[in-house]
């Protein structure tokens, strides 16, 4: 029954097309808030101020990724478990707006580094946008 033909045999246009998943179950809109199919938590996304002071000599306790060249900014990429920086907010995917009112949106990546091991204290504006981290991570290598 289940018998392939082969695909010369078929009338053009060819068109595979995914076997059907039928539609979760529809929720009205009032009764979405308290749901547990639905996250209505969007507060992780707005941007927040991170403050870090940094004694001569000690690390950042992250690292970051990105800039000018891939077009997305500059990300955190990795946050050390028990640093300050983990204790204050920072974790993966964060993107940094901007770092003591220096704009970290279209910004070379090694400036960016250097700005960073430069200041004592940092003042970090940054966003959880998971997304374009993903996007970032396929693209670079730093």
């Amino acid at each position: 029954m289940d018998q392939k033909i082969p695909y010369e045999d078929y009338q053009l246009p060819v068109v595979f097309l995914p076997s059907y998943e039928n539609p979760p179950a529809w929720i009205p809109p009032r009764e979405r808030v308290h749901h547990p199919n639905y996250n209505n938590e969007l507060t992780q996304f707005l941007p927040r101020t991170v403050v870090l002071k940094k004694p001569p000599g000690a690390q950042l306790g992250f690292n970051i990724r990105g800039g000018k060249a891939s077009q997305l900014g500059i990300f955190i990429s990795k946050v050390v478990p028990d640093s300050d920086a983990h204790r204050a907010g920072l974790q993966e995917g964060d993107q940094v707006l901007s770092v003591n009112e220096v704009d970290f949106q279209d910004i070379e990546h090694s400036r960016a580094v250097e700005i960073l091991k430069t200041a004592r204290e940092i003042m970090m504006r940054v966003r959880f946008f998971p997304y374009n981290y993903q996007r970032q991570k396929e693209r670079t290598v730093h």
